[in-house]
């Protein structure tokens, strides 16, 4: 293993919504409850450009080093480091929590270089401890939030390429509302997933499939995305899956659903800020069965509009969920790990939906990689960051 070296290059915002630039800055070194690791991969969101300037006026401290999850190698660890080892390979986790808010009652959770989180605790926590993300060459992490992935098992049994472990962010949003620790989707379901056209909603749709709902209905605006996702399902889970477009019109929603036959077991919620007035939930919640779920994981702090007769007279359950615990991302990695879940690979050129990665960017190609991911967004292309 080559030693680290004094300093690095590092992608920085010096000032909030301003460009940032890439910049020789020291290396971190690790300190106890950390590991330093060299980033191969680092993912690059559809949204990414629109944290970064401004636009979407998500909090966070400067100056920082961008980022997102990653794929990282460690290179150095804190003295109270006990199971991770020099040379893992690992996926690092972007939810960092409080270590002594057990109980959560601070809030004490934010996504690392991307949004303070909602509380003083989760902006303190941000601020002062970890504020630096993994467009970078090297990163100080936590040693909690460190997953050591099995190299052998993934590349000399399964067979999975370095990129092909990106798409394992993706589902882990969706496994955080669709696993056992939320909504509990159980083989031979029925699931709605709303909109099932971006990025993330794309990989909540083919997880579904993969934990063994036995019919998925994903939903969205753009009729050609939704057929492209069709295309992408393995032929022998095609059958599984159906496809119809949101027109806006709730009623009209909940007839082309009911059109389908068969009960609804999940409603799965994945919308972006911009469907704030979309009034589809309520469709959702028209077309669940007695005793059905509804799981809201989309973006946006507005208000929402839900029938409390149905919901009272139906035992509808409507649980939220922002991003996921510890205890999901072992779950999901170990899923992969074992062959239970299998990362999404059918893509191609024409058929764009999938695992791939499309783009790779140096640091210094950050604009590129940016304009890149968010045309990526509708079709749920892969655009990475190689420091």
């Amino acid at each position: 293993m080559s030693s680290i070296p004094p300093t690095h290059r590092a992608l920085r915002q010096d000032v909030y919504a301003l460009p940032p630039t890439v910049q020789q800055i020291p290396t971190p070194q690790a300190t106890p409850g950390s590991a330093v690791l060299r980033v191969l991969q680092a993912s690059v969101i559809s949204y990414t450009k629109d944290i970064y300037n401004g636009v979407r006026k998500y909090p966070y401290p400067t100056p920082l080093t961008l980022g997102a999850s990653a794929l990282a190698r460690v290179m150095a660890l804190g003295p109270d480091a006990t199971t991770l080892k020099v040379g893992n390979l690992c996926l690092l986790d972007v939810t960092i929590r409080g270590r002594d808010d057990v109980d959560r009652s601070a809030g004490a959770t934010f996504l690392s270089a991307i949004v303070q989180g909602m509380t003083p605790a989760s902006a303190k926590l941000m601020r002062d401890a970890w504020r630096d993300g993994t467009y970078a060459e090297y990163v100080r992490w936590p040693l909690e939030n460190c997953f050591v992935l099995d190299e052998d098992r993934l590349f000399a049994k399964l067979g999975y390429q370095l990129g092909d472990l990106m798409y394992i962010p993706k589902m882990l949003v969706a496994y955080g509302g669709l696993g056992p620790l939320c909504i509990d989707l159980k083989p031979g379901e029925t699931v709605v997933v709303t909109p099932a056209t971006g990025g993330f909603g794309s990989a909540a749709a083919h997880l579904c499939l993969e934990l063994g709902a036995g019919r998925v209905i994903c939903m969205g605006r753009n009729q050609e995305i939704l057929a492209q996702l069709k295309r992408a399902v393995a032929p022998e889970k095609r059958d599984r899956v159906e496809c119809i477009p949101l027109t806006g019109d709730w009623e009209a929603d909940l007839k082309a659903l009911k059109s389908l036959g068969g009960l609804i077991d999940v409603f799965f919620d994945i919308s972006p800020p911009a469907a704030a007035d979309s009034r589809h939930l309520k469709a959702g919640i028209f077309a669940l069965r007695n005793g059905g779920r509804m799981c809201l994981m989309g973006g946006g702090n507005h208000d929402l509009v839900l029938p409390n007769g149905v919901l009272m007279h139906k035992d509808i359950t409507v649980k939220g969920k922002w991003m996921y615990e510890p205890t999901d991302v072992k779950r999901l990695i170990a899923l992969v790990e074992t062959g239970l879940v299998q990362l999404h690979r059918e893509a191609d050129d024409v058929n764009p939906l999938g695992a791939r990665v499309v783009a790779k960017f140096k640091l210094e190609e950050w604009e590129e990689a940016f304009d890149t991911a968010e045309k990526q967004g509708r079709s749920g292309g892969i655009v990475v960051i190689e420091p």
